[in-house]
């Protein structure tokens, strides 16, 4: 339950009976969630899943900003835009999906089967888990990567896309479900990074707050000596992200930025509208670093 398009489509679906009613719908929370997304799950819990008597239920492994910014912390790294000393452009592995999604979801799953770790689950024993995946991204869909989790991908069943999605909710009154991913997502389109500087001047305060203290790496990697090889930001132009190009891309930044038109429209756009645990969709081609704090 990422309260993005698809997986609200998937708890209404499940909630009015045109799918199975569903045990329970997790929501992994980073701790760094738009404070839209927080909102529209209250809503869902407190309109769709409540009245449906489907739980809905909150897990984390931590504040991924704060985790970043504490040097007495592990930091699972962000994909992180870096610029070389040599010019080169790189990315930091992203491993935030991972440990502040799938880690959280995991642990809950094995207490609801009673198998909490490192107890072994049973043969046999398993929980059905839907990911909302819509046919304009069909190659996302996989499966988990352990025995007791099988996912199912109902919106592939139904043959219904992104825009299947939107009409449904539009009907139910959820027109303006929100984008589901953290505040300060590096693959954040230029549309998502203005959409923040116009509507919520906090949290462009806090993601630009962010992005200036993450400019040499994360701080558990600086306190114990392991300095980025270079700079880190938020934004792909690999600017400081108040300073950054977000209002439009222009002939001569796209040619600057070597970008096709494809990867134009990615930089408006984003990569996607959020990070699913079983079908991140912020994969990306740039060479990709050794670690947050300890780039090559």
């Amino acid at each position: 339950m990422g309260a993005g398009v698809q997986s609200s489509t998937l708890l209404a679906l499940s909630a009015e009976g045109t799918l199975p009613k569903v045990d329970y719908a997790i929501f992994a929370d980073t701790g760094w969630e738009p404070e839209a997304v927080y909102a529209h799950l209250d809503r869902l819990e407190r309109e769709i899943a409540k009245p449906a008597g489907i739980p809905l239920l909150r897990v984390s492994s931590g504040n991924l900003r704060s985790d970043a910014l504490n040097p007495d912390h592990r930091f699972a790294s962000m994909p992180l835009h870096i610029l070389n000393k040599d010019g080169r452009p790189g990315m930091t592995r992203r491993q935030c999906t991972g440990e502040y999604k799938i880690k959280p979801i995991k642990k809950k799953v094995r207490e609801l089967l009673g198998h909490p770790y490192p107890s072994r689950i049973p043969k046999g024993v398993f929980v059905e888990q839907w990911v909302g995946i819509s046919t304009d991204e069909f190659h996302r869909a996989k499966d988990a990567d352990v025995k007791y989790m099988r996912n199912r991908h109902p919106l592939l069943d139904l043959d219904w896309s992104r825009a299947d999605c939107v009409r449904y909710l539009t009907s139910l009154g959820l027109a303006e479900t929100p984008k589901s991913s953290c505040l300060g997502c590096p693959f954040h389109g230029n549309a998502q990074w203005r959409h923040i500087r116009d509507t919520s001047p906090s949290e462009w305060a806090d993601v630009v707050e962010f992005d200036a203290a993450i400019r040499q790496g994360n701080a558990r990697a600086n306190a114990s000596g392991s300095r980025l090889l270079g700079e880190a930001f938020l934004h792909r132009s690999r600017v400081p992200l108040s300073q950054a190009p977000i209002d439009h891309v222009t002939a001569a930044e796209r040619a600057a930025l070597r970008l096709g038109e494809g990867e134009a429209d990615e930089l408006e756009n984003g990569v996607a509208d959020g990070c699913s645990p079983w079908s991140c969709r912020g994969d990306v081609d740039a060479a990709v670093q050794d670690d947050f704090g300890l780039a090559a």
